[in-house]
């Protein structure tokens, strides 16, 4: 396979095969009361941070090769420096992403997220920060996104803890 979207960095730094596609994950159900966080769906998944070139093109031909491989991109983000950019994404089937990343020559960092559906109204990421505050798990980033008129959303979580971020979530 071509090196279009690679950078002269080391190639994968972790074991493709080492991790499941999706940690345990956790349904929830409950009635609605202003004190609680409230999702009915709520996981630790894997994220992988990709690091690129800073040119235009290069997340079109990641996104090429993803779809090529029949892979769904669930949340991404991106931020960039002048020479590089770090793009996070948590996806379908993170160990074969690993193995498309891999072939390309293009530097992977995994990493547990915590990753949340919840209600789109003001107050529910407070509740949520509060809540792992008080706990003392660090929110070192988060991303999220919900088209104005929804009433769900999909929040990512890079905590200190994530199974504890997850057990404090779910209480």
């Amino acid at each position: 396979m071509p090196r279009e979207f690679c950078i002269a960095w080391p190639r994968v730094m972790s074991d493709a095969r080492r991790y499941p596609a999706w940690a345990a994950g956790h349904r929830l159900r409950r009635a609605e009361r202003d004190d609680r966080t409230y999702s009915t769906f709520m996981q630790i998944a894997k994220q992988l941070a990709i690091f690129l070139d800073n040119r235009p093109g290069t997340l079109a031909r990641v996104c090429d090769a993803l779809s090529a491989a029949r892979i769904n991109i669930y949340a991404i983000t991106t931020s960039d420096t002048v020479d590089h950019s770090v793009i996070r994404m948590v996806v379908s089937d993170p160990r074969k992403a690993l193995v498309v990343f891999e072939e390309h020559g293009t530097l992977v960092v995994e990493d547990d997220v915590v990753m949340l559906e919840g209600d789109n109204k003001s107050g529910s990421l407070a509740r949520i920060a509060h809540k792992l505050a008080a706990a003392r798990v660090n929110i070192e980033y988060c991303y999220c996104a919900t088209s104005p008129g929804a009433t769900r959303g999909l929040l990512v979580l890079r905590v200190s803890d994530p199974k504890k971020a997850l057990k404090v979530l779910n209480t």
